[in-house]
């Protein structure tokens, strides 16, 4: 894709947006970067601003133009934009060309990519993916939707051997046009994002647009255990390789060739054969949710490194005798904003589980804790439907602190079945919940909802409720002793 002397419209400038607009403008691209947020709003990320103007880029704000838009050459759309804005309209009739980021960088991708979609545990096992080659020795990059957009890393990859594990939101997939994952993985589906897509069989088949352009040479690697899942098979030609944390409660045939659980251990299946990969306690994530997460990256891990060498590519069986697995699996930290433990004040301990966007999510947080819980619940409806968590929250909630738009909602779907307060801010809720926890509680922050009404981003609420947790912590603690902990 030659970009040198084009007009390119880069629309939307959170981190897709500056990175693409960056990348494009250090290719010689004529960009033209716009938001509809006004230049007060970017208080946080006013120097991405002013270092792409630096570079160039005609900086466009409060608006999305349209004779903009019908003079450019490209339109790249950034990954919250929906391509259904009625101002593309006159462009796509003009004939202009309208990406997404991730588009644009599949086209100047060198290296392995492995692609991880689904509804939840993406960021998880695609972080867990990245760690597990690592420290097997394998040169490996992370980003995508989580953390740092695949544009920046494709300046960095210059090794066709090198594997990228990039997280891909059915936002980013919808707009796929050549990305080819060398490596597949789809972790789970549930209803997310109904507000954009519209219902489910449409977020489902952005899912599904990650196999358009795998070959048998590729591998997709996917859920045995998820129905949704299951039925992908027939949309890929790759390899299948399946996980599954039910495989003694499933067909044989359907972890004839995969990675699963038997009793504690973690086990391959392939042609016949099988190995131990390792043992539950080797997972150092709590919750059964992570032993699925772990499942899906050794399966995936495997599979990318099978790919990334010069010389006949060994067996999956010879990998995993091979190469540190156990190891490696032990070492993973986990992921910030999933299932965080942040700390203990008063016999309390504090989770920021800020990633947990959907219901399912927050339902997979609820059972991973034991309670008496206080919930922190709330931000932007994603058309969700929150009476999915009266059954866990009758069980294990023992008070609902409500925050952002979706309050009301929340509220008629729970109140009867649990105590509910309305907070106004997100550290309202932390202190109110400092009073309403009992030592050996949890409190959780697990909103069930997008964090754009008060929040940049789902990162951003995490760090805010880190924040409000450690100021508690800190005036929880005597000064003599915080000395003596330095």
């Amino acid at each position: 894709m030659n970009v040198a002397g084009q007009t390119i419209v880069v629309m939307g400038l959170g981190e897709s947006g500056v990175a693409a607009s960056e990348f494009l403008a250090r290719r010689g691209a004529r960009v033209i970067a716009m938001d509809v947020k006004r230049e007060e709003d970017f208080t946080r990320t006013r120097e991405a601003l002013e270092a792409l103007r630096a570079l160039g880029v005609r900086v466009v704000l409060g608006a999305h133009p349209p004779e903009l838009l019908r003079a450019a050459d490209v339109i790249v759309l950034s990954p919250g934009v929906p391509p259904t804005l009625a101002v593309l309209d006159e462009a796509r009739r003009a004939g202009v060309p309208i990406l997404g980021e991730v588009e644009v960088a599949a086209r100047f991708l060198r290296g392995i990519l492995i692609g991880v979609t689904g509804t939840n545990g993406k960021t998880t096992v695609t972080a867990w993916i990245g760690d597990l080659l690592a420290r097997c020795g394998y040169c490996a990059h992370v980003g995508g939707n989580i953390g740092r957009a695949l544009v920046r890393i494709v300046q960095e990859v210059h090794d066709a051997r090198c594997l990228v594990v990039a997280e891909l939101s059915s936002f980013q997939l919808e707009m796929a046009e050549t990305l080819r994952p060398r490596v597949a993985v789809v972790t789970n589906i549930a209803p997310d994002h109904l507000d954009r897509h519209g219902s489910l069989e449409a977020y489902i088949e952005a899912k599904r647009r990650i196999f358009r352009h795998q070959t048998e040479a590729d591998w997709a690697v996917l859920n045995a255990d998820d129905p949704v899942v299951r039925t992908m098979v027939g949309a890929t030609r790759a390899r299948i390789l399946f996980f599954s944390r039910r495989a003694e409660r499933a067909p044989a045939a359907e972890v004839e060739r995969g990675v699963f659980l038997r009793g504690e251990r973690l086990i391959l299946r392939w042609e016949g054969e099988e190995r131990e990969l390792a043992h539950r306690a080797d997972i150092p994530l709590r919750g059964a949710h992570n032993v699925e997460n772990a499942l899906a990256a050794l399966a995936a891990t495997l599979a990318g490194a099978s790919l990334s060498r010069t010389m006949e590519a060994p067996t999956l069986l010879a990998l995993a005798e091979a190469l540190p697995l156990r190891e490696a699996l032990r070492a993973f930290p986990g992921v910030e904003h999933r299932l965080e433990w942040v700390a203990r004040i008063e016999g309390v301990d504090y989770y920021n589980d800020s990633k947990a966007t959907n219901v399912a999510s927050t339902l997979t947080a609820l059972e991973a804790l034991e309670g008496p819980i206080v919930l922190i619940l709330g931000g932007r409806d994603k058309g969700d439907d929150f009476t999915r968590l009266r059954p866990v929250a009758a069980k294990k909630v023992a008070h609902v602190l409500a925050i952002g738009e979706a309050v009301e909602k929340i509220r008629a779907a729970l109140e009867d079945i649990v105590p509910l307060t309305r907070c106004a801010t997100l550290e309202e809720a932390v202190r109110t919940a400092r009073h309403l926890a009992s030592a050996g509680g949890v409190v959780l922050l697990s909103p069930a909802c997008a964090s754009f009404d008060m929040f940049e981003n789902f990162e951003h609420r995490g760090r805010v409720f880190k924040e409000a947790v450690h100021r508690m912590l800190s005036e929880a603690t005597p000064p003599d002793r915080r000395r003596s902990e330095c």
